[in-house]
């Protein structure tokens, strides 16, 4: 049973599930926001957390772990110079879910208007939040 708990504290990082990760960035623990974005979804996404009252802490994405293959690659310095522009970014509250700030409408933009999912994936520069998630169908 010790160790069970033992391997789990010698991890990096833990989840309680795959949207509520967190790990230490720039030697601080953080709830992870979303990992490997470009530079510009990281300004969006820090602009509006911390407009809404959250510390944010971005750093220079790792480098994934990959299986090493047969042929050798050719674009390594195109991967490495990829992976320089992206980042990770996350908030000092370690409580923090992204899934559940959306949908829950927690978040609010300058104007005060709740941040809609299309709104957070940059799919409209508004949030329209009279437009529902879902539509209900008649049935036939």
């Amino acid at each position: 049973m010790s160790f069970f708990f033992s391997s789990l504290h010698e991890q990096n990082r833990m989840a309680i599930n795959k949207n509520h990760e967190f790990e230490e960035l720039n030697g601080i623990k953080c709830g992870i926001v979303e990992r490997n974005i470009s530079g510009p979804r990281a300004e969006f996404l820090k602009n509006l957390l911390e407009q809404n009252g959250y510390s944010v802490v971005v750093a220079k994405a790792t480098p994934p772990k990959t299986a090493k293959s047969a042929a050798p690659e050719t674009s390594s310095e195109n991967a490495d110079s990829n992976v320089s522009d992206l980042f990770t970014l996350g908030v000092t509250d370690v409580t923090f879910n992204p899934v559940n700030a959306i949908f829950g409408r927690l978040l609010r933009t300058k104007d005060n208007k709740v941040v809609t999912l299309s709104y957070w994936n940059q799919q409209e520069s508004e949030p329209d939040d009279s437009i529902p998630y879902f539509k209900k169908q008649q049935p036939c």
